[in-house]
């Protein structure tokens, strides 16, 4: 098992960020940024450790602010969660570095690649959301497309988020434990992705201040122009996925320059993770053979 060394960094103004770091930082190999979920600590993903050291990649990572040992950032941005990631790699001393995220994470990943395009080589997402256009001539999805085909627990979860931080946190306080995955999310939760489980529970050992802050980060504007990206990026989603619908990933295709699209008919949320041809460790690879041919 690799081991994952932890330690606490501390921000500009105050605020403290817990991080991960998989392997040893000598290595040759490089620097992976691992962007997770909501409502996730982050743990570097246990089921793709073999696969980033076979492309000749390490992990590194962090709990987003409000999770795990990360102070809580009331009022975050996708931007200044992106921001914070940066921080994180200068404490760490990664000049160079690929990023990943999954779900809510794929939104911090982009936004990192789009604040620092010398420093991000290369960008992979799975089921990332798309900024919502609140108001005509906003840059995204339009709220009827952002919404579409989005499950009910989804989509009422968020649309408390539009309606502000209160409205949010009464529905966290009333709502019930489930989910909006497919069959096939549920089975990639019974093999080795159940590792998220173990990651979620940690994620809302502490309240759900964490959760509700993201959500209100993702409806809101993100902060950057995804149109600065220049690093390769790819991103991958399910067909079926129903808590964040294809389309998004369809959206963000046409806003990043040179996007490369991997569509997975059949797969939802999490199933696309554990994709044999095309999932998470296909990505990892897609990011190792991009990098080596560059």
């Amino acid at each position: 098992m690799t081991r994952v060394k932890e330690r606490d960094i501390e921000l500009a103004d105050g605020r403290t960020l817990h991080v991960y770091e998989a392997g040893r930082r000598r290595s040759s190999r490089l620097p992976i940024m691992w962007h997770h979920g909501t409502p996730n600590v982050g743990s570097p993903p246990e089921p793709l450790m073999r696969a980033a050291k076979d492309a000749g990649l390490r992990w590194v990572s962090f709990d987003r602010p409000g999770y795990g040992g990360s102070t809580r950032h009331e009022g975050r941005t996708v931007a200044s969660v992106a921001r914070d990631a940066l921080a994180a790699a200068d404490a760490l001393g990664l000049d160079r570095f690929a990023v990943m995220g999954h779900s809510g994470g794929g939104s911090p990943a982009l936004a990192m690649a789009a604040l620092a395009p010398d420093r991000v080589v290369a960008v992979t997402t799975s089921g990332s959301l798309a900024p919502l256009a609140r108001t005509p001539g906003d840059p995204g999805l339009d709220i009827d497309a952002w919404f579409d085909g989005m499950g009910p627990i989804s989509a009422t979860s968020l649309r408390a988020a539009l309606d502000g931080p209160n409205a949010k946190r009464a529905y966290e306080a009333s709502a019930g434990d489930g989910i909006d995955f497919t069959s096939r999310d549920f089975a990639a939760l019974a093999g080795e992705w159940g590792w998220l489980g173990t990651v979620a529970a940690a994620g809302v050992a502490s309240g759900p201040d964490a959760l509700i802050d993201d959500d209100l980060a993702y409806v809101a504007p993100w902060g950057v122009d995804l149109a600065r990206i220049t690093a390769p990026t790819l991103l991958v989603h399910g067909a079926e996925d129903r808590v964040v619908p294809a389309a998004h990933s369809r959206w963000l295709a046409g806003a990043v320059p040179g996007a490369t699209h991997w569509q997975l008919e059949g797969e939802g949320h999490i199933s696309t993770l554990a994709d044999d041809e095309r999932g998470a460790a296909a990505a990892v690879r897609w990011v190792g053979e991009h990098l080596a041919g560059s």
